[in-house]
């Protein structure tokens, strides 16, 4: 009985003493220090498209980088620049049997640019009657149709082709080097039918500009070719519509929390001094604008040797299991989670499966790319998405987080990953989308 009593005294003091280990890779001030000044009204809302605003904040992070001691991802700068080409339409009419067609009544989607008409581009008609539901009609035609095509679409549908065209008629932004093939032109028109007479104009106009991820490593000791990266984007949505005298979307979840998170990770994983494997930390650009940072990044890696992605987005809030509390995207894909949950044993964090399965959240984060290649790479959050109300709003401030729980995120991810970490587990891998 004695010896059974001092056999749970000691493991008692096991978890004691590691998770008091955990605990001190952070601090609430140190949070909120950064925090706070990524959400801050001077970063402007870290817009991509504006280089001023977006680079401030990229030289705040470097500079953490810098401090904590760790090295350069690429060469002699903690910036993995990339060249970007951004192109928006300047003006396009659409002219049916002589009768110049109001801007919200067509939509215009694909690459086109120039000029088509009846008489000289034969392309194909087709119709989206009253008795058709629009959305999926529209998704069918223009995921699946590899044909160029003019659509009639039924009056009844107008309010929904006009709200689409806010939606996708936006500026495109492309990656030099990666450009990918020309999507077929579709021209949707609120029309009866397609008569013998039209005409489409569509100019453009273009400008190439640098974008640039913040990345760095610590690099491994007996494996270093195997890496594990450690992520988040850096970027929001910058100044939008003011609501009173703000117009500054801050990004405070959306993602400052977990890049103070990614930070946090660093300088833990820097001052353990145990892994194994290589680590990346990095800060992807542009993620709001289509997670070209991440493409960018995860294109020119080789994913074969990425072990473990661990993707942090929107950790400021207790997720709908409670404190204590993240789930992961796609966690069935891989063992990454169930691996680093066994890591939590006698704590009280949990991770969970992912509980917005029909939002596919799994590939619309930055673990998209190499997740499609193979990669356990996952997005770990708490955002409750389906009742946030200060998504993508100026309210999006570090006044309504919870500083706590970032902490405690922070905790169960770096003791929940150390196994992998070290090289002593490596998760199974995601069944590949793509070559």
């Amino acid at each position: 009985m004695i010896k059974h009593f001092l056999s749970l005294c000691s493991l008692g003091l096991f978890f004691q003493l590691s998770y008091a280990q955990v605990a001190e890779i952070t601090t609430t001030e140190n949070i909120s220090r950064i925090l706070n000044t990524l959400a801050s009204d001077e970063m402007r809302g870290r817009s991509a498209l504006v280089p001023a605003d977006i680079d401030r904040a990229a030289d705040f992070i470097a500079a953490e980088f810098k401090e904590i001691g760790l090295q350069p991802y690429v060469g002699n700068n903690f910036k993995q620049e990339f060249a970007v080409n951004r192109s928006k339409v300047s003006s396009q009419r659409v002219t049916i049997a002589n009768k110049e067609l109001a801007d919200e009544d067509f939509l215009i989607f694909g690459d086109f640019q120039g000029s088509l008409s009846a008489k000289e581009n034969k392309i194909k008609t087709l119709q989206i009657t009253a008795d058709d539901d629009f959305s999926q009609k529209f998704r069918e035609i223009v995921q699946k149709d590899p044909e160029d095509a003019i659509i009639a679409v039924d009056k009844k549908h107008a309010a929904f082709l006009a709200r689409f065209k806010k939606i996708y008629n936006r500026e495109q932004i492309t990656i030099k080097g990666q450009e990918r093939p020309k999507s077929p032109t579709k021209v949707f028109v609120v029309a009866e039918s397609i008569p013998a007479d039209y005409t489409v104009q569509v100019e453009k106009t273009g400008n190439d500009f640098t974008m640039a991820n913040v990345a760095a490593i610590i690099p491994g000791k007996s494996k270093a070719d195997e890496y594990v990266v450690f992520s988040c984007h850096y970027d929001h949505i910058g100044i939008i519509q003011a609501v009173g005298q703000d117009s500054i979307a801050n990004g405070a979840d959306d993602d400052a929390s977990g890049t103070t998170a990614m930070i946090e990770l660093a300088r833990y994983y820097k001052k353990l001094n145990n892994n194994e494997r290589t680590l990346i930390f990095v800060a992807f650009t542009a993620e709001e604008i289509g997670m070209f940072g991440s493409k960018y990044f995860s294109n020119n890696i080789d994913p074969e040797k990425v072990a473990a992605m661990i993707n942090i987005e929107m950790i400021g809030k207790d997720s709908k299991f409670g404190p204590n509390t993240m789930y992961i995207t796609g966690f069935t894909a891989s063992n990454l989670g169930q691996l680093m949950q066994e890591n939590l044993k006698g704590s009280a964090f949990t991770f969970h499966p992912d509980p917005y399965t029909t939002q596919n959240l799994f590939y619309r984060s930055d673990n998209a790319v190499l997740a499609a290649l193979g990669v356990p790479a996952h997005t770990f959050s708490t955002s409750q998405i389906d009742k946030d109300s200060y998504y993508h709003t100026v309210k999006d401030e570090v006044s309504t987080l919870d500083i706590n729980n970032i902490k405690s995120s922070i905790e169960a991810i770096a003791a929940g990953a150390i196994g992998i970490v070290k090289g002593e587990q490596t998760p199974t891998r995601v069944e590949k989308l793509r070559d």
